[in-house]
Order: structure tokens, then sequence, then C-alpha cells
């Protein structure tokens, strides 16, 4: 792909810092000529902020692709893939941490939750629950549809794994890096088993003073690595959380089968000291992606959403129904919804754990995200690898 325009870049930027979302063209759809994968919630660059890891499947005039019935994988197949029973649960709650109020969400989540038979998760019930940064029910931030696109993921992933968990949707008041880390601040101070974050940004030295946003004893932290290849983000980084990679899910006859995928995040942090519980040895520091999941849009999970608005219809990338959604904002709150479905969240000891339970997991071995010499900080292989870290979920004993 070629650059970007200056001109382009500058519109780009001018969208993201009025609070709109965009579509931006990646790579082309296995197989499909007429589909792009699109990210849609901005990649804003600067520093201090994050951008949410999601890519959709779209059409090639700009439009994301959305249809009357889902297009991607539902429960039913994460379930399956994955080796998992939905019958746990009970008494945990995930937190959802984004930017921006998705004013459908709660709507939305219904949808989905009907749809594939699982039982209802609304305020009524006590299920569900939204507040901002504060931990206030109200005074919510201003709606946008690019993040309302990540809420509908992250809300509809946790379900799909963990459909008895209550659901505590966190909205920040913008992307700037200060409110998020409020929001997680805010959802281990109400309590809850599971926090998920997909969204990231450049490391920077200053990254060490923020892993106090990040440090909640008892709660267990997810964390999308990225979606634009081999390269590291925060708070990915951090050696509180547990770093969340992503794989192309395939059906393999009567099972399933999976590889790295191109667009996962992974590599060696600059900044942030190895952990006692990695081991690799061609990474001196942290080393990214701890555990991994679906994430290639291309092989994508099943997403309702409804929130648009005419501005959003203006860009061309308005999208209302169901759709195929990925990246490794997929991949985090499916992680957090393992951890969560286990029941044993409270025991984890930041990215520790799976270290632990090595034979609780699918071992990913095929499969690249870039270039970085050969080694396995990009490319899949036995044991462990960047891209996937030890593997993904085959059941709930590695959680």
């Amino acid at each position: 792909m070629r650059p970007r325009s200056l001109f382009a870049r500058m519109l780009i930027m001018v969208l993201v810092l009025a609070g709109a979302s965009i579509a931006t063209a990646s790579t082309a759809s296995a197989g499909s000529a007429k589909r792009a994968l699109l990210g849609v919630c901005g990649l804003d660059l600067r520093g201090g902020y994050s951008h949410c890891n999601l890519s959709a499947l779209g059409l090639s005039d700009g439009r994301l692709a959305a249809a009357a019935t889902p297009t991607g994988y539902g429960p039913p197949d994460l379930q399956s893939a994955y080796s998992l029973s939905p019958a746990g649960g009970a008494g945990q709650t995930i937190a959802i941490v984004d930017a921006y109020d998705d004013k459908s969400a709660e709507a939305d989540l219904g949808k989905y939750r009907s749809f594939y038979g699982l039982s209802a998760c609304t305020t009524a019930n006590g299920c569900f629950k939204k507040v901002n940064q504060s931990g206030v029910a109200g005074s919510y931030p201003s709606n946008n549809v690019g993040w309302a696109l990540e809420i509908s993921l992250d809300l509809d992933m946790a379900s799909a794994i963990c459909p008895n968990c209550h659901i505590l949707l966190v909205e920040a008041k913008s992307n700037a890096n200060a409110n998020l880390y409020a929001a997680v601040d805010t959802a281990a101070r109400l309590g809850v088993t599971v926090i998920s974050n997909s969204y990231g940004g450049k490391e920077t030295s200053t990254d060490a003073a923020n892993n106090v946003h990040f440090n909640h004893p008892g709660v267990a932290i997810t964390v999308s690595s990225g979606d634009s290849g081999y390269g590291v983000q925060y708070p990915a980084a951090s050696p509180y959380v547990t770093a969340v990679g992503g794989t192309s899910l395939t059906r393999s006859g009567s099972g399933w089968s999976e590889t790295a995928w191109t667009g996962a995040g992974s590599g060696c942090s600059a900044y942030e000291a190895k952990q006692t519980w990695q081991t690799d040895a061609g990474c001196a520091r942290r080393s990214v992606v701890d555990v991994s999941a679906v994430a290639d849009p291309n092989t994508g999970v099943a997403v309702y959403d409804s929130n648009c608005n005419a501005f959003q219809q203006l860009l061309g990338s308005c999208f209302t129904g169901w759709g195929t959604v990925g990246g490794t904002s997929a991949s985090a709150p499916i992680i957090a919804g393992v951890y969560a479905l286990a029941g044993n969240a409270s025991t984890v000891t930041y990215g520790s754990f799976p270290y632990a339970n090595r034979s609780a997991l699918h071992d990913v071995t095929a499969g690249s995200n870039g270039s970085c010499g050969g080694g396995y900080l990009c490319t899949a292989g036995p044991g462990y690898d960047g891209p996937t870290g030890l593997g993904t979920p085959n059941g709930t004993g590695a959680f």
C-alpha cells in the first residue's frame, strides 16, 4: 500500500481530533476482491492518546459491510473452537473499558444475545451497567459511532464466552490515555473480576509511570496487542496485564485450525522489564504477547451494531446491522471472558497465570505477522512465540 498523502493524513487527524471515526482501507480480503479491511476508530497517533484495535470487513467503495443476519462466528463457534462450556461465570463481572459513548450499547447487546438464545443482560435485571469514567451512571461522553462499534464488539465477545457473567461498561471521556486509564481505575474500584481493554498506542519512556493504573491485584486485566503487525503497543507491554495477540481461525473438518494473524502486534518492549514468568531468551525485556484468540477479520466474529448518524453516513462508513469484525480488539475480550468463565481471575497474578498452565492451551505453530529477522517474536512455532504467545484457549484449565 502506498503511504497516504500529507493531505490525507491531515484530514484523518482533523477528523480524529473532532471525535469522529473514519474508515481506513487496509489489505484486501482473501478470496473476495470486492471487500477490504477497514479500521473504524481513527488512527490517532498523537502522544498521550490511544486508538482501538478493531478491523471490520467492508465493501470496495469504503463502506462497512452490514447484513440482516450474522456473517461471522457466533457463540457456538467460539465455544466449540476453544472447547469452552458456557455454564460457568456465575458471580463474575467483566468490565469493558472504551472511549466515548455508545448510545445504543444496551439495545444492541440485547439484539445479539437474543439472536443467539443467551439470557437477557440488562440494566433492569442487574446484569448490565454503564457508567462514565468517574463511575457515574449518566453524564456520558459524546457519542462516537466508530468507538461504538468497538463497544459492541467487546460486549458481544464477553457475552459469547461467558453468557452468565455480568458486564460493566466504563466509558472514558475521550481516547486520551489519562481518561482511559482513569476508567480502568474506576472499573477496579467498582469490584469487577476482569477488565478488558481493546486499545493501545506507541510505547514511550513514560509508560512505567502509567503501570500503576493496571496494577490491581486480584483483577485480571487483558489488553489487545495491536492490528498493525509486528511491533509493540502500550498498555499491552505493561507487566501487569495479559497481552493478547491474534489468530486466523478456520474450520478444519469437524474441528478447527489456527495460524498467527498477519495483523497481530508482537515484539520486545523497548522499556518494560522482563518478568520472571517469561523465559524466552530472544528478548531482554517484556515480551509481547502472552496468549491469543481469533482476530483476523477474514475469519472474524459476528457483531451487531445500530449506532450511526448522518455525519458517519457522509464519510461512507456507516455500519447498521450485523457485520464481521476482527482485530485484537476481538481477542482481548474473548480472553477476558475465559478468565471470568473459569471463575478464578482473583488468583491471576498479572500475565503469569497461563505460563504455569501451558498444557491447557492450543499451541499455534504457523503464521507470521511481519519481519524480525526470522525470529520467534514475529513467527509462530512450537512453544512460545510473539504473535500468539503460549497459544489459544483449550477449555478453561489455563485460566
